[in-house]
C-alpha cells in the first residue's frame, strides 16, 4: 500500500508543477490553475502523511491534513524577514505560499477529501487484486 500511495503522491506532485507552470499557457483560466493547484497541495499533504503513518486509518490521515493545511495557511499571516524571504524562492512559494486566503483552505479540503476517496478506492482495489 505505500509504494501505491508513494506513486499516488509522485502523480500529484508531478500534476501540481504542471499545473503551475504550463496552466495558463494552455489556456487554463486563472481561477482553475490557482484553486486546482491548493486541491493538488491539499491531496498531497494527504498522501504525504499517509506514506509516513502507514498504520494510521484513513480518517486520522485526512485530519493530520486538514490541522497541517490550516497550519500552512494560518503561518501565511506570520511575518518575518526570514519567513518573507523564503516565501519569495520557488520552494517557500510552492510549500507555504506567499498570501492569505480562507479559499485556499476550502480547496485544500477538497483535495484531502478526494485523496482521501481515492486512498480507499486503492485499498479495496489492491485488496481485491492481491493474493489471499
Amino acid at each position: 500500500m505505500t509504494i501505491a500511495r508513494a506513486v499516488l503522491c509522485l502523480a500529484i506532485i508531478v500534476a501540481g508543477l504542471a499545473l503551475r507552470h504550463f496552466g495558463l499557457g494552455l489556456g487554463i483560466p486563472a481561477p482553475i490553475v490557482k484553486y486546482g493547484g491548493s486541491i493538488l497541495w491539499g491531496a498531497m499533504v494527504f498522501f504525504l502523511i499517509a506514506i509516513a503513518t502507514p498504520r494510521s486509518s484513513t480518517s486520522h490521515i485526512a485530519a493530520a491534513s486538514a490541522v497541517i493545511a490550516v497550519a500552512v495557511e494560518l503561518l501565511r499571516l506570520v511575518h518575518t524577514p526570514w519567513l518573507d524571504a523564503f516565501r519569495l524562492t520557488l520552494a517557500g512559494a510552492l510549500l507555504l505560499g506567499r498570501i492569505f486566503s480562507i479559499w485556499d483552505m476550502l480547496a485544500y479540503g477538497v483535495g484531502i477529501l478526494l485523496a482521501l476517496l481515492l486512498d480507499r478506492l486503492t485499498i479495496r482495489t489492491t485488496a481485491i487484486h492481491s493474493p489471499s
